[in-house]
């Protein structure tokens, strides 16, 4: 893919789009980012968003944001057992 097929784009504001989609999914490939899960999430957040938040959307920015925003298994399993045990008290 490549080389001579982009001279086959039609229109070069569609090669800039396509350079600028690539870019983004080289970035998440070497994140460790399924760049279909960013994308779908990136387009599903964007209509609500406000533009001082678009930083946020960047490849390594959404990653930690994912991290950080899930739970520690352990963490969670200990504190459901200990709510179950204080509602059959």
């Amino acid at each position: 893919m490549g080389k001579k097929n982009w001279l086959f784009i039609s229109d070069a504001e569609a090669g800039e789009r396509s350079a600028i989609l690539f870019t983004v999914i080289d970035a998440c490939s070497r994140r460790g980012i399924d760049p279909f899960e960013y994308h779908r999430e990136v387009f599903t957040r964007t209509p609500t968003m406000v533009a001082k938040d678009y930083p946020g959307l960047a490849p390594e920015a959404w990653a930690k944001e994912r991290t950080s925003a899930k739970p520690d298994s352990k963490a969670s399993l200990t504190k459901l057992t200990s709510s179950l045990q204080r509602q059959c008290a």
